[in-house]
């Protein structure tokens, strides 16, 4: 298969996922409005995507090299394609919700498949670096598109039209995949981990419905506290089999390497204040300053952009300057770019708005690849993969703890009779001031100067719901 056929096919199939990211939050207010659904429903909307990819991103890629990088390429794209089918047709929130977890579904098996076959289809490391590069950069347009895109589909059509969009992109990449693609597996790819997966999918989704519920049901409740104790006992059963498996999901032994473990801690912390500040973008614009939908696409761009500008420039400042500073710097830009989103209200101009999501979007874009790449350089070439989707992994879960934990801080305002804009005022000062604490965190303990050339300097930092591990490459191959 030429290069450049099997470059657009993968990049189609990242774009999908990646733009269903972005596209969905311009959609929010439309949805809740529609749906007649409070800012509980919206989180639900949001994390029941990003908990199955955060829960399924590694075992994506195993079923990829053990099943056939083709097969779980095309299955991702049907179940991805068929799901945002059943998300567009939804006639209530339950059934929104249940199409979201199937999205999950196949963006997990999608996403890591694309970047197998991309690997195995450029087997020169040269040219297996610059590709990447290229599947990175061209995939990552989706992230800018989404804003816009949402808002002109919404306005025009309403939120179902944001999910529609994927299906001829889906069945273009389905018939071209079928007759172009060549399947390869890898046959020493190690089993899958079910009791690990289960294990951490259910702990952390019970942890998170009592972080999303809490607030309406209470938090002594007993359905909420019955909810975090499951979760913690499920997620410490999870370290125990993890301890003991031969061929564990997460192999604990990694984060015995304290450069691995701060860079995931660090992860965990810019998933978390990423993903749940832009979950309320669109609803500011919206309903606290009384724009339109499409307006709110707009105004949500300078972030995006920002991340897709400066992200090619993270691996080469880190290369040049050492990942302390870099990752510092980035996580104390966007720490404060949060905390002046803390202090906008209803009456403040764009023109004293847009700076700051553009120093929010940078300074994530700063930290992201670095993070990676300090991970990946704290493991053996080999496992090199592996720590590249640990670290995907960890921000997925800190982007499902993000929506969930600053949406609670939201409700609980609103439930003490503040407004919503006092409410997402205390939100942004939060994720701000954890993210700032967190440069303070990784500027004592990251303490790695070079970075490995096996990162390509232009991965975007912004694969926010979808970015899958680097494969390690096979060295058995069928085709």
């Amino acid at each position: 298969m030429k290069a450049k056929a099997l470059l657009g096919l993968t990049c189609a199939g990242q774009f999908m996922v990646l733009l269903d990211n972005t596209i969905v939050g311009a959609a929010l207010p439309d949805m809740q409005q529609r749906l007649h659904t409070g800012l509980t429903g919206l989180q639900w909307i949001v994390d029941a995507y990003v908990l199955l990819v955060a829960m399924l991103l590694l075992s994506g890629g195993v079923f990829a090299d053990r099943f056939g990088r083709k097969r779980v390429f095309l299955a991702g794209v049907v179940v991805f394609t068929a799901a945002s089918v059943v998300c567009a047709l939804a006639p209530s929130l339950g059934w929104l919700i249940a199409g979201r977890v199937l999205q999950g579904v196949g963006a997990a098996a999608l996403s890591p498949a694309s970047l197998a076959l991309l690997t195995v289809g450029c087997p020169d490391p040269r040219q297996q670096v610059r590709a990447i590069g290229l599947w990175a950069g061209l995939s990552g347009i989706g992230l800018a598109a989404g804003p816009l895109a949402g808002g002109i589909l919404v306005e025009t059509f309403g939120w179902p039209a944001i999910f529609l969009v994927n299906v001829p992109i889906g069945a273009v990449l389905l018939l071209a995949g079928l007759r172009m693609l060549k399947e390869s597996r890898n046959l020493d790819a190690p089993p899958i981990d079910v009791p690990g997966t289960l294990l951490s999918a259910v702990g952390v989704g019970a942890v998170t419905y009592g972080l999303i519920e809490g607030g309406s049901r209470g938090w002594t409740s007993p359905v909420i506290l019955g909810s975090f104790a499951a979760g913690l006992v499920l997620l410490a059963a999870f370290v125990v089999v993890e301890g003991r498996a031969l061929t564990p999901m997460l192999p604990l032994r990694l984060f015995r390497r304290r450069l691995f473990t701060v860079s995931n801690t660090a992860m965990v912390v810019v998933g978390s204040a990423l993903m749940g500040s832009s979950f309320f973008f669109s609803q500011f614009f919206v309903s606290v300053q009384g724009t339109s939908i499409l307006v709110a696409g707009l105004r949500t761009l300078p972030m995006t952009l920002a991340m897709v500008i400066v992200s090619p420039f993270a691996g080469r400042l880190a290369a040049r300057y050492g990942f302390r500073i870099v990752v510092s710097a980035g996580l104390a830009l966007a720490g404060l770019g949060l905390l002046a989103l803390g202090l906008v209200h209803a009456d403040t101009g764009y023109g004293n708005v847009w700076w700051r999501l553009a120093l929010t979007g940078a300074g994530f874009a700063l930290a992201m690849s670095p993070l990676t790449g300090a991970a990946m350089q704290a493991v053996s070439p080999r496992e090199g993969g592996l720590a590249s989707g640990v670290s995907s992994t960890t921000r997925q879960i800190g982007a499902v703890l993000g929506v969930a934990v600053l949406g609670a801080i939201v409700h609980a305002r609103e439930s003490g009779g503040a407004s919503f804009e006092s409410g997402l005022n205390s939100a942004f000062l939060t994720a701000g001031a954890v993210t700032l604490a967190c440069a303070v965190f990784t500027g004592l303990w990251l303490t790695t100067t070079r970075t490995p050339t096996s990162v390509p300097a232009g991965q975007p930092a912004g694969r926010a719901a979808g970015e899958p591990p680097l494969p390690v490459a096979s060295s058995r191959l069928t085709s």
